[in-house]
């Protein structure tokens, strides 16, 4: 019957291709593409918060929070046996997949991401792992879009705009954000969008938005209606935070990445490794359990005024009412959130940073005020400073202030906090930048020696093969031979430079026609004068093998319009300069979202 239904649905979707414009199938196809992604996101918040629900009315009725701790063993085993037997040994996790499929892969992405997040993103998050959904909805968003535009036959351009439009779906219906879900997609995934691409994107989130709010409760999203007046006096605490926040993204990213290391040289078989790294996770969420899944339970319980209860049901539930103890618990947390989710996706689950940006900014918005509140310096609305925090983190870790603004304006129901949110946000985004060049995701990029999208220049250098634009046809010359040969081949040629070679075609030196424009109109010169004489050596010399990123590099050094290429460390022919820029001006017009 499903199969009935969609085989219709494709189609009106092949009849609509055939009668609409472009502009106005990309529109059509923005809601597609936009309600697809809110269903992931519906599957998956969904299944997380039933475990969470059935995690914790056991843990009611045992006093004990041993359950939590065997739920994350079996997810992430789950989530191996899943990658194992059925996506093949492998799955990509983090949004740099996106980054390098757009970069690289000219906006295409494997099928078998439509459905392999979903899977197992919610065996990991969703039995406890400490990790978020929101990568994993990103990525099946654009999973989407990509391979919509793939199955009929839009453009790269165009298959570039729909993965942000499922991006932006993505992260709009998870939070109920539109405006950060457009942001989002813009600010950290696409390159050089125009405004009238905004259209498609911004339709997308919307649709996702609305189909999100019909089908799922709202006590399943991350929002808050509790905010205290903002003050402006506090704009110096606010400022403090930013820096705060700045320092502990810091913190998270360099710690994250360490742990993933660690499990990724580790050489266990992968189900001992994930037994390994769960064991670990379990002791951890014993004693920590607001480590247990998302955590965006535990938000909501510090924004309100009993923020006590997260001592509830655990090992120091005798000091609930001691706000010392509360205080040395929150910060415990924080500072371990970094490792819990570092453990839960380097041993073999599945999830995402974005949801952990939060947790780790609420906790420190809140440990922050409330230790400042404690040492009677001043009194801060801790309520504010938890929601701020959020922002901080988000924006220090993805480096999108912008985000991280409208993401927590939109899920606090107004702009009251926009004040402190812009504070906080720069603040901690400038330093981050000034300690981590790159953001978290894109970091794994550029550590493969990858391009990213947030480097235009490099985006595109790295999608041009130096192998295509080597020309080998160029006659060479002998340093043995005069000029009198020299002169024979301008003339019957277009070409200003020349290599000269010996037999065992090792490059010896150049001759450019510029450089003996005055001594070819001698006679006397040109019959006495031999090629080695006049040979010069070049400013640079390019491989087969370098980048175009490398040759336009030395380019640039150089100061020339011509550069010889060695093969093997043989002669192999020149690139030229404007045969290049040409070669990157075409790619950049096709790549450019209009």
């Amino acid at each position: 019957m499903i199969k009935k239904y969609l085989s219709k649905l494709e189609n009106v979707i092949i009849w609509s291709q055939s009668k609409l414009s472009n502009k106005q199938f990309i529109f059509l196809s923005s809601v597609l593409v936009g309600i697809s992604a809110a269903l992931a996101v519906i599957v998956l918040k969904t299944f997380a918060h039933s475990v969470f629900s059935f995690a914790t009315y056991i843990n009611g009725i045992l006093k004990l929070s041993f359950i939590n701790s065997i739920l994350p063993i079996i997810g992430i085993l789950l989530t191996v046996f899943v990658v194992k037997r059925v996506l093949g040994g492998t799955i990509e996790k983090g949004t740099s997949q996106i980054l390098y499929a757009v970069a690289q892969k000219a906006s295409i992405i494997p099928k078998k991401q439509m459905y392999a997040q979903i899977i197992t993103s919610s065996l990991t998050v969703g039995l406890g792992g400490s990790a978020g959904l929101e990568s994993p909805i990103v990525i099946t968003g654009a999973a989407f879009g990509s391979n919509y535009a793939q199955q009929y036959k839009l453009s790269y351009k165009d298959r570039t705009l729909l993965i942000g439009c499922g991006v932006a779906a993505g992260i709009a219906a998870a939070f109920n954000a539109p405006i950060a879900g457009v942001l989002f997609a813009i600010e950290v995934l696409l390159v050089d969008v125009s405004i009238a691409a905004f259209t498609p994107i911004m339709i997308a989130a919307a649709t996702g938005a609305l189909v999100s709010v019909i089908a799922l409760d709202e006590t399943i999203l991350l929002s808050f209606r509790q905010q205290q007046t903002f003050d402006y006096h506090n704009i110096p605490f606010y400022a403090a935070l930013g820096i705060f926040t700045g320092f502990i993204a810091v913190y998270y990213t360099r710690n994250f990445q360490r742990v993933e290391h660690f499990f990724a040289r580790l050489k266990l078989k992968p189900y001992k490794k994930a037994l390994f790294g769960a064991s670990l996770l379990a002791i951890i969420i014993f004693i920590f359990p607001t480590l247990f899944g998302e955590g965006y339970e535990s938000i909501r319980t510090l924004s309100e005024n009993d923020p006590g209860q997260l001592l509830d049901n655990t090992l120091f539930s005798g000091f609930r009412n001691n706000s010392w103890a509360l205080l040395i618990f929150v910060g415990l947390t924080m500072m371990l959130k970094a490792f819990a989710t570092g453990i839960t996706l380097g041993s073999g689950g599945n999830g995402g940073n974005f949801a952990p940006s939060l947790f780790l900014g609420s906790y420190v918005g809140f440990f922050f005020s409330k230790f400042l509140n404690l040492t009677g310096l001043t009194k801060l609305p801790i309520s504010n400073f938890t929601m701020v925090g959020m922002a901080g983190i988000l924006s220090g870790l993805f480096h999108a202030p912008l985000t991280a603004i409208f993401l927590i304006a939109e899920i606090t129901g107004g702009y009251d906090l926009m004040i402190p949110l812009m504070i906080v946000s720069s603040i901690s985004f400038a330093i981050s930048k000034r300690f981590e060049k790159h953001s978290l995701d894109v970091k794994v990029l550029a550590k493969k020696g990858h391009a990213f999208t947030s480097n235009k220049d490099t985006n595109i250098l790295s999608t041009l093969e130096t192998e295509k634009i080597i020309q080998t046809d160029y006659l060479t010359i002998s340093p043995d031979e005069n000029l009198e040969k020299l002169v024979d081949l301008i003339s019957h040629s277009n070409q200003v430079i020349f290599a000269v070679i010996n037999k065992e075609k090792e490059l010896l030196g150049i001759v450019h026609f510029n450089t003996i424009r005055e001594i070819i109109f001698s006679n006397f010169k040109v019959k006495y004068t031999s090629v080695k004489e006049i040979m010069i050596a070049p400013a640079d010399i390019v491989t087969s093998n370098d980048n175009m990123e490398t040759v336009m590099n030395k380019f640039e050094v150089g100061k020339v319009a011509f550069l010889p290429v060695l093969k093997n460390g043989k002669y192999y022919g020149f690139i030229s300069k404007s045969i290049a820029l040409e070669a990157y001006r075409d790619k950049l017009k096709s790549m450019t979202i209009e």
